[in-house]
């Protein structure tokens, strides 16, 4: 009851700031990506989906990276159908398995001649562990899409003025970097609760962040730049784990509140993916289409840098 009170307050904050103070914008921009070829994690639902239909119209080869075979073929399947772009096609991807995401650079990097785009999109708030022995949420939403990133940037180097796209939440500013409780037990959090899976989820988005803050330093003259975002309050398939009751209210609340849909959520995805002129600003966060500051630990180079080694060794860089 504490964290459906918890989370009730917090959606209700948000609606009344994003009534008063957020007008969310749509991406105009006329960028064409015929020739190109972006990865778009998770784009079998919710914003993943939205982006990757976005892209698609444009031209560009569009390659779901999806867990679920029946669910990211069927994805592909419409996404080709509404966009009419043949060129869109699912490769299986497990961002819990440190080998499922290998075997997927691996067959990427062999099968597909260059890259432009990689939009890290998927994420989870579910108990557990990864099949590596990492806290799920901590495994999926942040060792996967950095070992996935890292074993694709040779690539994305050779293609030129390239880009890389971090989907993660407004909840970052609500999320802490614990270097003993990763280290002890390889999570971001302990317990199991909704409520610790939110501090979890947090927690992830944060590390998105810095993970996001540490790499544009080690792109710099590669031409290469990442960017970092928030979505909005989106209905999705996101918090699919939490406890079916608390999440049943949750949807209702937020449909009430008029969360937005995917399609609007995807807007500052594609503004960070293919707006003109942003390449100064790789590493920075965005939220609706612009640049937002983010709190000290979020953009700390010791922080960034220190996460960015323990992330090395846990899958297995360093």
């Amino acid at each position: 009851m504490i964290f459906f009170l918890f989370i009730v307050v917090l959606l209700v904050a948000y609606w009344i700031f994003h009534r008063i103070f957020v007008h969310r914008k749509t991406f105009t921009g006329t960028a064409k990506l015929y020739g190109k070829t972006v990865i778009v994690t998770g784009g079998n639902t919710g914003i993943g989906k939205a982006t990757a239909a976005q892209l698609a119209v444009r031209g560009a080869r569009v390659i779901l990276a999806c867990r679920s075979k029946r669910r990211g073929e069927a994805a592909a399947q419409e996404v080709r159908r509404e966009s009419g772009n043949d060129a869109v096609n699912f490769m299986q991807l497990d961002l819990a398995s440190q080998k499922s995401i290998r075997s997927f650079a691996e067959t990427f990097l062999k099968t597909e001649p260059r890259l432009d785009l990689l939009i890290n999109n998927a994420a989870l708030a579910a108990p557990g562990c990864t099949e590596d022995g990492l806290g799920m949420i901590f495994g999926v939403n942040h060792i996967g899409p950095f070992l996935l990133t890292n074993l694709l940037l040779e690539r994305l180097k050779e293609y030129a003025p390239s880009r890389v796209v971090n989907v993660s939440s407004c909840g970052h500013d609500l999320g802490t970097i614990d270097f003993d409780c990763i280290n002890t037990h390889k999570r971001l959090a302990l317990g199991s609760s909704d409520f610790d899976l939110f501090k979890a989820y947090a927690h992830s988005k944060l590390c998105n962040v810095l993970f996001t803050h540490e790499l544009a330093k080690r792109l710099e003259g590669t031409n290469v730049t990442c960017y970092s975002l928030h979505p909005g309050s989106v209905r999705s398939e996101l918090a699919r784990d939490i406890n079916e009751w608390h999440m049943r209210i949750i949807k209702a609340i937020i449909s009430k509140l008029g969360a937005t849909d995917p399609v609007s959520g995807a807007q500052t995805t594609l503004y960070c993916a293919l707006q003109e002129n942003i390449e100064h600003l790789s590493g920075r966060y965005f939220s609706d289409s612009q640049v937002v500051q983010v709190k000290a630990e979020a953009r700390d180079d010791g922080i960034a840098k220190k996460l960015w080694d323990i992330s090395e060794k846990l899958c297995g860089l360093a």
